[in-house]
């Protein structure tokens, strides 16, 4: 029988709190990998992220299985993947909102910079701006004067408090300084039919969300709010395009892993999600719903989600926005 000396023992347990970390990221992943979705299915995350969990599956030769935990505006998936295990058999795919949430709310219960690492920004998709069909608008420059022209007057809806779509209509009203009213909906859809009826103004929509009604003329779309057109809308200008340089909302969608996971795990999953979006065919799924692969290194998503935590940190505060 083989027998262990203190010294053999000592050495076994340091090599498990450490180096042996090595090994076991070497290994990685050597068992299905759960994909936490922090909403209910059928929004743009549920969508991108079985995209993305039946993608990984095959760079990875191991099953990535998506698990909707809704709850608290995406606070409860997330909370739950902070606190996992720091293996990499636990990840989150992520909105703006867990950027916003942790201004918006009076406490989340962890720390987004310490409890949480991006592996990778995933895709990027503008938002639109659209209007009902009777507004006498046709531009950007049209729309900036009429809401000048009708300051306090004017609603825009959203799909809720705090949602990307909603801060980008108080962006708007800042900028222009037109004073719009917010209207949340428990979805967008009954905010588009009071926005076909003339009940509200306008909105800042998902391109999924609105592209169907645009297209049938039962809304006008302005502008999208990226870097750059849409290939959703190509004919269409930004917001940059049309006059309002500082204007930009992108509802990017990261995937993110506890804090302590190890660099090797890291770059093991950017490569294969950088396979995923390089294929022509995840480019097809994408634009189901106006979104477009991004990709970027650890560091870059890193730095996104600072810049993006500050930006909406300053106007959650200067508008006095709560839930």
């Amino acid at each position: 029988m083989l027998k262990l000396n203190r010294r053999t023992l000592l050495s076994a347990t340091a090599l498990a709190a450490t180096g042996g970390g090595r090994a076991w990221a070497q290994d990685f992943p050597d068992r299905p990998i759960r994909l936490v979705l922090p909403y209910a299915p059928g929004g743009v995350v549920d969508y991108v992220g079985r995209v993305f969990a039946q993608g990984l599956s095959e760079p990875l030769r191991q099953s990535v299985v998506a698990e909707n935990r809704a709850g608290a505006g995406g606070v409860v998936g997330t909370d739950y993947v902070a606190k996992s295990a720091s293996d990499g058999y636990v990840q989150l795919i992520m909105d703006p909102a867990v950027v916003i949430n942790p201004s918006l709310q009076s406490r989340v219960p962890y720390d987004l910079f310490k409890d949480l690492r991006p592996v990778s920004i995933l895709t990027s998709s503008p938002l639109v701006l659209v209007v009902g069909p009777d507004l006498p608008v046709r531009s950007i420059a049209d729309f900036v004067a009429h809401a000048r022209a009708n300051r306090g007057r004017l609603s825009f809806a959203s799909a809720g408090t705090g949602t990307t779509p909603h801060l980008a209509g108080e962006m708007f009203g800042r900028i222009t300084g037109c004073e719009p009213t917010h209207v949340p909906y428990r979805g967008i859809a009954a905010g588009f039919t009071d926005m076909m009826t003339g009940q509200v103004a306008f909105a800042f929509s998902s391109i999924a969300g609105a592209r169907g009604l645009v297209n049938d003329g039962k809304l006008r779309a302005l502008a999208t709010t990226g870097p750059q057109r849409s290939a959703a809308f190509p004919d269409l200008p930004t917001m940059r395009e049309s006059g309002m340089e500082d204007f930009v909302v992108d509802l990017w969608l990261a995937l993110l892993v506890p804090a302590a996971t190890p660099d090797r795990i890291i770059a093991r999953m950017h490569a294969a999600a950088m396979e995923v979006i390089r294929r022509p065919e995840t480019a097809t799924s994408l634009e189901r719903v106006g979104a477009e692969g991004r990709g970027s290194t650890s560091a870059e998503a890193a730095a996104t989600l600072r810049q993006e935590f500050e930006t909406w940190r300053k106007l959650i505060t200067d508008a006095k926005i709560t839930v």
